[in-house]
């Protein structure tokens, strides 16, 4: 069995590889608060567990086995913020860092319970795939909602999870995952971007307007 704090490493490292195809030690260190020293270390032990590839002045890639854990870490989590949005009642933007504490600790007989008792879904509340049962994906479809040119219309698929106060500020706007959205124009010069939500106009900046993932409407 891994240590939670191994598990942390190995998934930090899987989602950075699919955001953004590297996972650097600095970037690691900033996402799991710790020192870039520390990060360094931590990759060299999974490297020795053969979990992870380091690569000087590069970073982390995971290898087949790591990848493995860090699917599995992903499947925990995405169903315990299902269900405990569904079946408990709690507020999407607080789900994520209950899920990041109880995914270490999931059994598989439970993961597989939960599973079953949510209808074998697909996505968790912020539209993240939820990796199958054997631990397969499905091929990202969606982009990014700035992508959208004046006057196209999508449907939103993925919102991003790690903060309370953004996820609460999108569920006013009704920027959540099945929302449809219009593209009416961009301000110039970094300026906020015009959409209607579900027919109402609503305004966004482009920061967010580049995490938020929609698909064909």
């Amino acid at each position: 069995m891994e240590s939670e704090a191994v598990q942390d490493y190995v998934k930090q490292i899987y989602l950075l590889q699919m955001q953004s195809g590297r996972a650097t030690t600095n970037l690691l260190a900033e996402r799991l608060e710790v020192s870039a020293a520390a990060a360094t270390a931590m990759v060299k032990k999974l490297a020795e567990m053969g979990l992870a590839e380091h690569r000087p002045y590069y970073g982390a890639r995971l290898t087949p086995a790591g990848e493995r854990v860090a699917v599995e870490l992903v499947r925990h989590h995405r169903l315990l913020e299902l269900y405990l949005t569904e079946a408990l009642g709690l507020p999407w933007e607080s789900v994520h860092v209950e899920a990041e504490r109880l995914e270490h600790v999931l059994s598989d007989e439970l993961e597989a319970a939960l599973d079953r008792a949510l209808g074998y879904p697909d996505t968790d509340p912020h539209g993240d795939p939820i990796p199958s049962a054997d631990l397969k994906l499905p091929a990202e479809t969606s982009r990014p909602l700035f992508d959208l040119e004046p006057g196209e219309d999508a449907v939103v698929r993925r919102v991003p999870d790690g903060d309370p106060t953004l996820l609460r500020y999108l569920a006013t706007l009704g920027l959540t995952p099945a929302a449809r959205v219009r593209m009416l124009g961009k301000a110039p010069f970094g300026g906020p971007v015009s959409l209607e939500v579900d027919g109402t106009p609503q305004a966004l900046g482009v920061g967010v307007a580049e995490l938020i993932r929609v698909g064909p409407a």
